[in-house]
């Protein structure tokens, strides 16, 4: 019985039905919860962005987790979208130190260190500007992003209105505008350059949902788009977060031609950047690729193009 459950399990996660785990393994009374399952529902937990309550299940199977560098690997994963960077990055130290030179962990360890050279440097400007004359009576709070410069378009198209910030969703995605830094260590790590217009777009809104999230393909094949995925780390669902592009390539195996933009309902498939005829020079299509067939299905010659495409409703 036991077998057949964690079988059952390893299939919910393969076709990403965490909250089916989830179920399932607070299911079994708490006194038969061993560690090999709640391995599974701190993964779920995770993957669901439930971080807190992954934590606090990996913690009650600490002792059984310290010679296994995913369980390192996963409790680090946790503390670091927390913003826990110390727990993180001592996790991360010990998954490396059991697993070496595992590049999932790798990175991580580099994101905190970038994170907390930000931190630093952050609180060193702000001790200063205390110390300054009259910097009481300037102190103002802060906005929760920072502000975008100013970015044209051509043609009426309303970078401002194309994003509906009203869905409760959009936190997920929605970054502060990226730096130039940003934007090239996030094409090193993709290994391709971003179309323009999708950079210029991000600089004023860093991911989000759109108002229109309907696509009709040239053939006829209507798709539904979740959200935008922007240039960043933070957030799960940036370029390169945890359920970013890179991760979705390799963990759904899809084709590695291209850039994960954008996430479909009941995750059927994604939305790429196509990079085969363009090369890194040109303007990469933009096409859909099913999750079960791997069918590629394209949509539009560029991101421009797709944008300018997208409907408020599926079209019959």
């Amino acid at each position: 019985m036991r077998e057949e459950l964690l079988e059952q399990l390893q299939t919910w996660h393969e076709e990403d039905e965490y909250e089916q785990i989830v179920q399932a393994v607070m299911d079994v009374p708490a006194e038969e919860r061993d560690y090999e399952l709640i391995s599974h529902l701190g993964r779920a937990l995770n993957n669901l962005e439930r971080y807190d309550e992954a934590v606090e299940q990996f913690l009650t199977v600490a002792e059984e987790g310290q010679d296994d560098p995913l369980w390192h690997y996963r409790i680090g994963l946790a503390h670091y979208y927390l913003e826990r960077y110390d727990e993180a990055r001592t996790a991360f130290e010990n998954a490396d130190r059991l697993d070496p030179g595992d590049e999932d962990t790798l990175e991580f360890l580099g994101w905190i260190a970038e994170k907390t050279a930000e931190g630093e440097t952050g609180g060193e400007e702000a001790a200063q500007e205390a110390a300054a004359p009259g910097a009481a009576e300037a102190t103002k709070p802060e906005a929760e992003h920072i502000a975008a410069a100013p970015v044209a378009f051509e043609g009426d198209f309303d970078a401002a209105g194309f994003w509906d910030d009203g869905n409760p969703a959009a936190e997920k995605y929605v970054s502060a505008p990226p730096t130039d830094a940003l934007i090239e260590s996030v094409e090193e790590s993709l290994v391709f350059r971003l179309p323009a217009f999708y950079v210029n777009l991000m600089k004023v809104h860093n991911g989000g949902i759109p108002r229109n999230r309907y696509f009709r393909s040239e053939s006829g094949e209507t798709v539904e788009i979740l959200g935008l995925m922007g240039i960043g780390r933070e957030k799960p669902h940036s370029l390169c977060g945890a359920a970013g592009s890179r991760a979705t390539i390799e963990r759904e195996g899809y084709p590695e031609f291209g850039v994960v933009l954008c996430d479909t309902p009941s995750d059927a498939g994604v939305v790429m950047l196509d990079y085969r005829e363009s090369a890194n020079d040109g303007e990469p299509e933009v096409v859909y690729v099913e999750k079960a067939s791997k069918k590629v299905t394209r949509l539009a010659p560029n991101f421009e193009a797709f944008v300018h495409g997208l409907t408020g409703g599926a079209q019959s």
